[in-house]
Formats: structure tokens, sequence, C-alpha cells
């Protein structure tokens, strides 16, 4: 056995030095080749060039994935921090958009109530809309106005655009006002331009009917509804609506306030009409100017025997 092994290694040791022997003569050669500046030379190494080339993309496979794998593992990262912000940036963008709706609808309403024109003799009162009643039987809200701004039961309020309805109620920081479409509430009205007297019912519906009109056939759907000042409540010539008929042809009013957003109020100061008063006193002051100081005893002529 152990001559085998001694053969074995006797065979080994020359293969191997022969080996590398033929090993460096073939790089000597290749080195010699590739620097010969000669033009055969070149055209030598070209086609070698193009031959072994070509065919060593399936060894460089592996080197190119792993490269490409790895710039879009970056790149992929980027993304998704790109990402990230993007979707913070848009959850603060529609933060600001929420806020800045609520600010246009806000300047809209304050646009409108200083839009409404109304008579000069009247002051008023801008309030903001609290809460509402929250129930179908009672149709009402509440203002942040009250007693420490004056305010009076039974004064009109207005939005933008029409009346909503009157003072019920005042608190020294608050008061309750009772819309139009509250089943408690009348209202005298004028209908134009046919000049009928008519009384707007609530009936807790969007659009109250008209009851105790004179003469119907002068009124049409879209004549304007304003108030006529009767019984000293309402001031008078607030736009209420216009007419409109429901499917049973009853005659109802599509009112001009937007009862879906009633975020402002305006709270018109009416005192009402001045009584006439009958003063006895004043009557005969008014005698006396024009027939003159009435005769007494003494002024009165002596009788006669």
């Amino acid at each position: 056995m152990a001559r085998d092994r001694h053969q074995s290694n006797d065979y080994t040791g020359p293969l191997r030095r022969l080996l590398t022997a033929v090993l460096v003569v073939i790089l000597a050669v290749v080195f010699i080749l590739w620097r010969i500046d000669s033009p055969r030379v070149e055209r030598f190494r070209a086609q070698v060039t193009d031959r072994l080339v070509p065919n060593l993309d399936w060894a460089m496979a592996p080197v190119t994935g792993a490269v490409n794998l790895l710039r879009d593992f970056q790149s992929y990262q980027r993304l998704s921090e790109q990402n990230g912000e993007l979707r913070s940036e848009l959850r603060r963008m529609q933060t600001w958009k929420e806020a800045a709706l609520q600010l246009e609808q806000e300047n809209a309403r304050l646009l409108d109530l200083n839009n409404v024109r109304l008579d000069p003799r009247l002051t008023y009162v801008t309030g903001v809309v609290l809460a509402d009643s929250g129930s179908p039987f009672r149709q009402s809200v509440l203002l942040n106005v009250g007693a420490r701004d004056g305010l009076i039961e039974g004064w009109a309020t207005m939005d933008g655009i029409g009346l909503v309805g009157r003072i019920s109620g005042v608190g020294e920081n608050t008061a309750r006002v009772i819309l139009l479409t509250d089943a408690s509430s009348r209202i005298p009205v004028v209908i134009q331009p046919s000049g009928q007297r008519a009384i707007v019912v609530g009936d807790n519906s969007s659009a109250p009917p008209v009851d105790f009109l004179e003469n119907p056939e002068q009124v049409r759907p879209g004549d304007r509804v304003i108030s006529s000042g009767d019984g000293g409540v309402f001031p008078e010539g607030l736009l209420i609506g216009q007419i409109a008929a429901d499917p049973g042809g009853r005659l109802r009013v599509r009112l001009a306030a937007d009862y879906e957003r009633l975020e402002f109020l305006r709270v018109l100061r009416h005192h009402g009409t001045d009584a006439v008063v009958s003063n006895p006193s004043v009557i005969s002051n008014q005698r006396e100017e024009v027939e003159g100081p009435l005769p007494t005893d003494a002024d009165a002529p002596a009788e006669t025997e």
C-alpha cells in the first residue's frame, strides 16, 4: 500500500508542474499578442474578441442581475419615502381645503346679509345659529344673542335673502327663533302683483300653505310673497318667498330663506307702529286754539228781572 501511494505522488507532481508551465506559456503568449502593435495582430485580437466576448454574457448575467436588483431596491425605497411624504401633504391639504370651504361658506352668508336691502329706519343685530330643535314637530333654532343685546320677543329674523321667523323666548345670552315652518306660526302677507292679502300658515313642512286668500284666481305660481305688516308684529315689505302649487292644487309658499344652511340670522329691531291715543287734553287744547277760550260765569250777561 505504501508503494502505491508513492507511485501516485511520483505521477501527480510532474503533471502539476507540466500544467503550470503550459498555463504560464499560454498567458505569456496572450500577453505578447496583446502587446504587439501590428495591424495583423490587431485584426486577430478583434476576431478573438468578437468570438469570445458575446459568448460570455451568460457568465455576467448573475452579476448584472444583482446590480439591477440593488438599483431597483434603492429606487423602490426612494419611491416609498416620496409616497409617504405625498400622503402626509395630501392630508394636510385636505384639512386646509375643508377650512377654506367653511370660510368660503361663512363669507358667503355674511355677504348675503350685507346685500339685504332693509328699511333705513330698521336696525338689526346679527347672531350665530347655535343649534336647532332637532324635532319634526317643532321648528326652531337657538341664537347666541339675547337680552344683553336688547332683543325683545316678537322681533323678525332674516337670513341673507328672506324672512326666517320671529323671536320667541329671550334669555340673557341666547334667544329662541320660531321658524315660519313651525305649526304655531301665522304670518299675514301680501301677494304681489295682485295685492291679495292672506296668511302663511306653518305646517312643519318646507313649503307652508297659504290660507284665507280672498281671490285665488288672481294668484299665479311665481308671485312674490312679502310681509304685510298687519298686526304690527313684522315690518312691512320683508320677502318671504314665491307662490307654488302642490300636486293637490293647494297654494303654498316656496320660502326664499335657505333653511338647510342657517348659520347667521339678522334680528330686526322693530318696536311696532306708533299707536294713536285719544288724549282729552290734546283735543281740548286743539279746540281752544280754533274756537278760543270757553266763556266763564263772570262773562255771562246779567239776567234782567
